[in-house]
């Protein structure tokens, strides 16, 4: 199953912003912080693709 525009294009930007940002981090914190925010962006994504919220 391919991946859709709708997953990959707000998690490509989102983590383009998290690099512009967090460039005075370490890397420790910077995966950590890009992990959480794919995260929450998948979670996002797959809860309006439910339907749960019509």
């Amino acid at each position: 199953m391919p991946v859709s525009l709708d997953i990959l294009v707000p998690a490509l930007m989102s983590c383009a912003l998290l690099w512009w940002i967090s460039r005075g981090m370490t890397w420790s914190t910077r995966l950590a912080v890009i992990a959480v925010t794919l995260i929450v962006v998948f979670t996002v994504v797959a809860f309006e693709r439910s339907g749960y919220f019509r």
